[in-house]
């Protein structure tokens, strides 16, 4: 469906003239979080508001920056992606939250993800399973440099990516529970160092559509440590994660 550049674009509502030229967007997964971002940019202002997508831009190294949300999921992500993309958005750095996989990776930790494990639907109606849902290495770097400047724990690594929410904190419930269960042990096992539901999206749009991409999500909990019985404080606070991808997006800007 090919649309005018002055024409809005379905879902997220905006033109090319209302992004003033940005080409890198912050995208949370929550509408709410999205003022709050703005809100550290300069000269931040309200685009448009339809269904799950919330979109503010801002100035940052002089350069506009948008932030658009994605609501949750991989469908909803991508269709973000898409029309972004279509307004000139060349770089994009999700900015979410996360559930720990790995008993170093404790509640109130960055995950900055350089790969997803694409067990969603989404990105295999972009490219076949063999496909890998990496990072942009540019991007991804920025974000290593910012958390390491600002002294804050983090881990790079895998991240899971699902469909279904309760598929992972219920599945006994499901039909399917015991291929779940084994599945995510073998993730562990391999290493993944969370859990989520949008950067395979994320990533395998970006590379058929030539995005730089990257993202960091804040562990809110680990339910291996739970299940360990070892200790931790569930978080909900994104402020570490913002202020790193803020701080990644002025890097970019200066090089």
């Amino acid at each position: 469906m090919k649309q005018k550049p002055e024409e809005k674009r379905y879902h997220i509502n905006l033109c090319k003239t209302d992004l003033e030229g940005a080409e890198i967007a912050i995208l949370p997964g929550d509408p709410g979080r999205v003022p709050k971002i703005a809100s550290l940019l300069e000269h931040a202002k309200p685009l448009a508001q339809n269904r799950e997508y919330n979109s503010w831009l801002g100035y940052l190294e002089g350069r506009p920056v948008a932030v658009v949300s994605t609501g949750i999921g991989g469908p909803s992500a991508a269709i973000a992606i898409e029309e972004l993309s279509q307004l000139g958005v060349t770089t994009m750095i999700r900015v979410g939250t996360c559930g720990g996989m790995q008993m170093d990776v404790k509640a109130g930790d960055l995950v900055v993800v350089n790969a997803a494990v694409r067990m969603e639907g989404l990105s295999r109606e972009y490219l076949p399973i063999e496909f890998p849902a990496v990072s942009d290495f540019t991007v991804t770097s920025a974000l290593r440099e910012e958390a390491l400047a600002q002294g804050l724990p983090f881990h790079i690594g895998v991240a899971q990516c699902k469909d279904s929410f309760y598929g992972q904190h219920d599945p006994g419930s499901m039909p399917v529970g015991e291929m779940l269960k084994e599945k995510w042990q073998a993730w562990i096992q391999g290493g993944a160092l969370c859990s989520e539901m949008e950067t395979a999206a994320l990533f395998t749009v970006s590379a058929v559509r030539k995005i730089r991409a990257g993202a960091v999500m804040l562990c809110v909990w680990n339910q291996e440590r739970e299940a360990a019985g070892l200790p931790q404080e569930e978080e909900h606070d994104t402020e570490k994660a913002i202020r790193v991808a803020i701080g990644a997006v002025a890097r970019l800007l200066k090089a």
